[in-house]
């Protein structure tokens, strides 16, 4: 009957619940990414131990960035 109130009704009550499911898969990937660093951290260690200074703080770095990436996206996907 009018097709754009209930087109508005319907986007109001999807808005949140996507919200939520974009905030989760950021934190998801955010999860994997990190244990993918350190996986990449422990074999690169084990292969040459000597290098553990550059590799460690290589991946702090690294995690540090991925970590900034998440809470961006969180802080986006619950804004809106």
């Amino acid at each position: 009957m009018f097709p754009l109130l209930v087109g508005a009704v319907q986007e109001a009550a999807v808005g949140p619940g996507l919200a939520v499911i974009g905030a989760g898969l950021a934190v998801i990937g955010a999860g994997l990414g990190i244990g993918r660093i350190g996986s990449s951290m422990a074999e690169g260690i084990a292969r040459q131990p000597e290098a553990y200074g550059n590799i460690q703080t290589a991946s702090i770095i690294l995690a540090a960035l991925i970590e900034g990436a998440t809470l961006f996206a969180l802080v986006i996907a619950l804004i809106k």
